[in-house]
């Protein structure tokens, strides 16, 4: 009779235990975020900011206009809180949809630079639009800038990935709002008629295709660089020996950058958390992890970055255009390169 009044307690007890667990476990503050970053080293990001706010984190990863569409179609029963991927473009998109909340903080207006913020999204760290040529095959004068990739020398020459890709739109993006539309769809048509081959895969494909002299010179962005001179495989070492790395637009109005960046959800259910998750993107901390993580340059000046790829790539101009204004001629860039014929 005892054993089993001992049994009973002990049954008893566990049930307790378990829950006052569970609402443990439910009282603790969550945060829901969205992302199209799909990066293993993204992962440290999200721990350490666990450990130290205490709030748990829930993902759900996906394609960025998938998570958009689903955003959308949730409404305001939408878990999320943050949405976070890559582009400027689509971030925009995002909030031309009203899929973002205003922010306002003093963490973020202070530490991020003006150019790199809008009122609903805010970028974390930039990359690059790099241009790669083969040492062997061009004269590297002739690609000091993103227009040169138009002149007649180097026909035949050119491998770039689709003109409808995000990356690239931004490019023709900033090169409208620089040069103007006329410009840039008489620049289009000139890239296109140095293609060497029909626009086909991403940018280290193009990076590897250069190197193997199926063309002259690449259009890439600078973390697929850094990635191959972070490379501990002998081919990718090959490749790198191959090729060299101008900044384009040095003389001008600078290097094309494009964003990580994230939005706070209009319809959040944890409003507070997700702002000071957006604050603590901007800390020095988690601004390393975007640089060391996946070689990308952090948006606050005070990270420390130990980084050789980035360091090898070296110090640059890059274009102070407000992303926000970037943003909003994609749709027009893209019309462009249709009637160029750059598909």
């Amino acid at each position: 009779m005892v054993i089993r009044m001992l049994r009973v307690r002990h049954l008893l007890a566990l049930a307790a235990a378990l829950v006052a667990g569970h609402a443990a476990a439910q009282a603790q503050p969550v945060l829901n975020i969205y992302s199209a970053r799909h990066y293993q080293t993204d992962e440290a990001l999200y721990a350490n900011f666990t450990k130290q706010t205490g709030i748990r984190i829930n993902r759900l990863d996906g394609k960025e206009e998938e998570l958009v569409e689903r955003i959308r179609n949730e409404g305001a029963s939408s878990p999320a809180d943050v949405l976070i991927t890559v582009d400027a473009a689509r971030l925009e998109i995002a909030d031309k949809m009203g899929l973002f909340q205003p922010v306002s903080s003093k963490v973020l207006e202070s530490r991020v630079p003006a150019h790199l913020r809008t009122p609903n999204w805010v970028a974390f760290s930039t990359r690059a639009r790099v241009i790669a040529y083969n040492k062997a095959a061009v004269n590297g004068d002739w690609v000091q800038s993103y227009e040169d990739l138009a002149n007649p020398r180097l026909k035949g020459q050119i491998c770039v990935r689709s003109g409808s890709h995000p990356y690239n739109l931004s490019l023709g993006a900033a090169m409208i709002a620089h040069n103007g539309e006329a410009k840039t769809e008489e620049w289009a048509k000139g890239v296109v008629a140095n293609f060497a081959r029909t626009p086909k895969g991403g940018d280290t494909d193009q990076l590897k295709a250069v190197a193997a002299g199926e063309c002259g010179v690449a259009v890439s962005n600078s973390y697929y660089v850094a990635r191959l001179l972070r490379s501990t495989k002998p081919e990718d070492q090959e490749v790198m020996k191959k090729l060299a790395i101008v900044w384009p637009n040095q003389k001008t109005w600078g290097t094309h950058v494009n964003v990580s960046g994230a939005g706070v959800v209009k319809t959040a259910p944890n409003r507070e958390a997700a702002i000071k998750f957006m604050e603590y993107l901007a800390s020095d901390e988690a601004q390393a992890y975007f640089a060391d993580g996946n070689n990308e340059w952090p948006v606050v000046k005070t990270a420390k970055v130990k980084n050789p790829a980035l360091d090898t790539l070296g110090d640059f101009k890059a274009d102070t255009m407000p992303i926000g204004q970037l943003a909003a001629t994609t749709v027009q860039a893209q019309k462009v390169y249709d009637r160029a014929g750059w598909r």
